[in-house]
């Protein structure tokens, strides 16, 4: 295990005083490991207690696997006819008083069942370190989303230049999805989102039979994951030449755009990115249109700590990833939006996404 990890880990045991701690996130296992897995229904943990060493609990089916994966050495399993969490307990301190958990992900059952066999006094959680060490990005953790990105961006160029007025939303998304897929995607990053005229004024629209027309809008939201890490990509498209008004929301939410990117430097808060984008939004009278926060984290989750909206005072670290995706949405005529993954750098940031950004007319 990455000992500076296991440090933060052991310093947050020795302040809340517990005995161990019991991580059962997949992505947190194998963040920690570097075994990812699904157990489905089948319990998947990693014990780390605050003496010794520590020890990973899989299914029995998957052993090979985590040996082949884990940095751990210890490895027990469970069948399918045991109880997992007596296995667990034979691997928990004796007299465990204290016990971390990550409440957030044990369903009520789950811990019902777990608190029934071990039996211990406190249960805490232990979301608070986890998210702090996730939240600031390592080198290699930004070249699986750069690698993600690339995957990403690639099909998306090989894509627009197929679309055709006439095609409909749901013929596009299975070109993307297979593009990404030949090109290594190890599956998507959310439902893959190509809304077309009015209904890219839906942020969360769901793509259908609507065909493409001439001299409207259309919006791509697509991203991939790639070894455990995910990208987020917005661009929005002209399918041959589109009005004034639309051209005017697009310029706009460009413009906020770029002013969050320049907006985005270690110290400042999230709130003040989130108001240097929608300012500009608001300065053209679309601050009514702008109905979301600026952005999330971004990395083992598509959505995952910080959180960019107006209200957020934490302050920006290096090292952090998150999306900057403002946009314009007019009910029954258009939308716009533009999102690109940036990292937060010593001087700046850098823009992680590199898929152009001025109006592109495609379909012609």
């Amino acid at each position: 295990m990455d000992q500076q990890k296991l440090q933060t880990l052991h310093t947050y045991m020795n302040e809340q005083g517990l005995d161990a701690m019991l991580l059962t996130t997949p992505k947190h296992v194998y963040y920690l490991t570097g075994f990812l897995s699904d157990p489905h229904e089948r319990f998947l943990g990693l014990v780390i207690p605050k003496q010794g060493e520590a020890v990973l609990i899989v299914p029995a089916l998957d052993l090979e696997a985590a040996q082949q994966a884990s940095s751990v050495k210890t490895i027990a399993t469970h069948t399918d006819t045991q109880n997992p969490y007596e296995v667990l307990q034979a691997h928990l301190p004796a007299g465990i008083k204290r016990l971390g958990l990550e409440k957030g992900d044990l369903t009520v059952s789950r811990f019902e069942a777990l608190a029934a066999v071990i039996q211990a006094a406190d249960y805490v959680d232990v979301d608070v370190p986890i998210r702090q060490m996730r939240m600031v990005k390592s080198a290699d953790e930004v070249s699986r989303i750069k690698k993600a990105l690339q995957i990403t961006e690639d099909a998306l160029a090989a894509v627009v230049g197929q679309v055709k007025v006439g095609m409909t939303e749901l013929d596009v998304v299975a070109e993307l999805e297979y593009q990404m897929k030949k090109l290594g995607s190890e599956g998507l990053a959310f439902p893959t989102m190509v809304l077309a005229g009015e209904k890219s004024a839906m942020p969360h629209g769901a793509p259908g039979n609507r065909t493409i027309q001439a001299g409207e809008l259309l919006l791509f939201d697509l991203g991939v994951a790639y070894d455990g890490y995910y990208s987020d990509i917005t661009r929005t498209f002209a399918v041959g030449e589109v009005g004034a008004k639309e051209q005017e929301i697009y310029q706009t939410v460009l413009a906020a755009n770029l002013a969050g990117i320049e907006a985005t430097k270690a110290g400042v808060t999230l709130a003040n990115i989130d108001r240097a984008a929608r300012d500009v939004i608001a300065a053209k009278g679309y601050g009514d249109y702008f109905i979301h926060r600026l952005g999330h984290g971004l990395g083992m989750d598509c959505h995952e700590y910080p959180s960019v909206h107006g209200e957020n005072q934490d302050l920006l670290q290096t090292g952090m990833v998150f999306t900057i995706e403002p946009g314009i949405y007019v009910p029954g005529i258009a939308g716009v939006r533009i999102e690109d993954d940036v990292w937060v750098t010593e001087n700046g940031c850098e823009v992680l996404s590199r898929f152009p950004k001025e109006l592109q007319v495609i379909g012609v």
